[in-house]
C-alpha cells in the first residue's frame, strides 16, 4: 500500500513518556497528530521534546541522543 500524499507530509515529533506515574521514562516518537491526540486526552502526562520534524529517521535521532554512536577511534580507556 503507498503513503497517501498527506502522508508524505506528515512531521513528526519526539517526546518523553511518562511511566507508572513518574515525569521521565524513556523518549518516543509519534506522528504530530498522534501527538495531539494523545495530549487532548490526557494534556501534560508526556513531555514534548521537539515537534515539526520533517522525517521518522530524523525523529528517532533525536530521540535515541548518543545512545547507540559508535566509540571515536582513537579514545582508548585506561
Amino acid at each position: 500500500m503507498r503513503p497517501t500524499k498527506a502522508h508524505w507530509n506528515q512531521s513528526w515529533v519526539v517526546y518523553q513518556s511518562a511511566i507508572k506515574g513518574q515525569p521521565t521514562g524513556p523518549n518516543a516518537i509519534c506522528e504530530q497528530d498522534e501527538w495531539e491526540a494523545m495530549e487532548n486526552a490526557n494534556p501534560g502526562q508526556n513531555r514534548l521534546i521537539q515537534s515539526g520534524l520533517r522525517s521518522e529517521g530524523e525523529a528517532e535521532r533525536i530521540a535515541r541522543g548518543t545512545s547507540g554512536d559508535s566509540v571515536p577511534r582513537g579514545t582508548a580507556t585506561k
